[in-house]
């Protein structure tokens, strides 16, 4: 496979990440250019001086890791973000809202959809895969497209499963080819970061991405 570091978004979103864990992680994204870098809010603005103009999108996170704010709250973060210099969104859904078979989750989304969209940024969802269903699957990403979000993503990370292959190839079968697929939770492998890309993923959320790198460039001379 040629260019998987262009898949990846090497990610720091542990609750003890310091300020070295997240200049390590910057430095490791210059390295090998990956596709992004995903850190806390909190340290959106120290990012943004570092990756200055080089290709690398800048994402964190909103409602994270629960998804159980309230929406002007996550407007709010969302738009704080923005202000700080994010170019990509990753927002945990109302995991409640949807179990409770409220209309709400969709209404959600589709304001944080219009902000990120009225400021050219990408809203990507997570919908936290090993807590639904099989019929709960299908029922969220329709939600999404009809919200208008740019991908669904699998897992937080804090959840007792992350991504899996047949969750992938389940998404991929129910989203249109307009909305990506971002497989996150638990990929700490180059065998599992290529498994996930075959199976549907367009791109690859793990805090082990330079390892995945250096085994890759080890089998890529």
């Amino acid at each position: 496979m040629k260019n998987l570091n262009r898949y990846i978004e090497h990610t720091a979103l542990h609750a003890a990440v310091d300020e070295q864990g997240i200049q390590t992680v910057l430095d490791q994204a210059k390295k090998y250019n990956f596709r992004g870098v995903c850190l806390p809010p909190f340290w959106v603005k120290k990012a943004k001086r570092e990756l200055s103009d080089l290709d690398i999108q800048l994402v964190t996170v909103v409602g994270f890791p629960l998804g159980y704010s309230m929406t002007q709250t996550k407007v709010f973060e969302t738009r704080q973000a923005i202000k700080d210099g994010v170019d990509e969104l990753d927002v945990v859904w109302s995991i409640t809202g949807f179990k409770s078979r409220m209309n709400w989750p969709k209404i959600e989304l589709a304001q944080l959809a219009k902000v990120c969209h009225d400021e050219e940024k990408l809203l990507k969802v997570i919908i936290e895969t090993a807590l639904l269903k099989e019929e709960e699957l299908s029922e969220a990403c329709h939600i999404c497209v009809d919200a208008g979000v740019d991908f669904v993503k699998t897992s937080t990370g804090f959840a007792e499963k992350g991504a899996q292959i047949k969750t992938i190839k389940r998404l991929r079968n129910i989203l249109p080819s307009q909305v990506g697929i971002k497989a996150s939770g638990g990929i700490k492998s180059l065998e599992q970061a290529e498994a996930m890309v075959a199976a549907g993923a367009d791109r690859i959320g793990s805090s082990s991405g330079h390892l995945i790198m250096e085994a890759w460039l080890d089998k890529n001379p």
